[in-house]
């Protein structure tokens, strides 16, 4: 019998609108069943497991607590995380159908260099290698044992989004672009099934045009997901 996927979604406070829209874009593609946990700040602070102070640097909730996905899971089989900034277009079946046993971790490898220092509600911005990478990660979290509640309060942003916490002997497995398109950064792609608001999406007021015509679409999704309760 197949298990539901394991899907973690990262929350900020100011983006429950964008998350409650991705888990429903996710749920009417999907042809396999969904076990989806949005990773809530609060909830894991109340657990013990989140403890570290925001960093001046941090420009969401979940920033850090993305890196507990391993040990939710007991270091057990396959998760995969998502930002909570996303639009899902496609089957997320078929990322999954993408894992690779040979790989520890498995990204989108952006080339992502911002030139703007500031972001949705004026958040900072940060440059730094591979950048991007971790807002989408399919874990193999056997192997990623390394990512201890304790080493996820105590490590640097750096040491964490840039996945120096792995060791020499995993390799880092690439994803199509598809399944991490980041809006108003790289060209458009009507091949896109996953479209990420890197730079902040149309549920903020100040941004409801971010993306043209994807805006659009997000709107779309967003009625039908509230016709649902109509």
């Amino acid at each position: 019998m197949s298990l539901p996927l394991r899907l973690f979604i990262g929350v900020d406070h100011r983006e429950r609108a964008a998350a409650n829209v991705l888990i429903d874009s996710l749920v009417q593609h999907s042809s396999a069943p969904l076990a989806i946990t949005p990773l809530l700040t609060p909830q894991l602070e109340r657990q013990g497991l989140h403890r570290r102070p925001r960093d001046p640097l941090q420009s969401s909730d979940f920033s850090f607590t993305r890196f507990l996905v391993p040990h939710l899971c007991g270091y057990e089989g396959w998760a995969l995380f998502l930002d909570c900034d996303m639009l899902c277009r496609g089957d997320i079946a078929a990322l999954w159908d993408l894992r690779d046993d040979g790989c520890a971790l498995m990204c989108v490898q952006h080339h992502h260099v911002p030139r703007e220092t500031v972001k949705f509600l004026g958040e900072p911005q940060s440059a730094y290698a591979r950048k991007n990478w971790s807002s989408l990660m399919l874990f193999n979290t056997p192997r990623c044992r390394a990512l201890t509640p304790e080493l996820v309060n105590t490590a640097s942003g750096l040491h964490l989004h840039r996945f120096a916490w792995l060791g020499p002997d995993d390799r880092i497995g690439a994803l199509p672009s598809i399944w991490n398109h980041l809006v108003e950064v790289q060209p458009p792609d009507p091949a896109a099934q996953l479209l990420h608001w890197t730079l902040g999406g149309p549920w903020f007021r100040e941004q409801r045009s971010a993306g043209g015509p994807l805006a659009a679409e997000w709107f779309a999704a967003r009625d039908a997901c509230q016709r649902l309760y109509d």
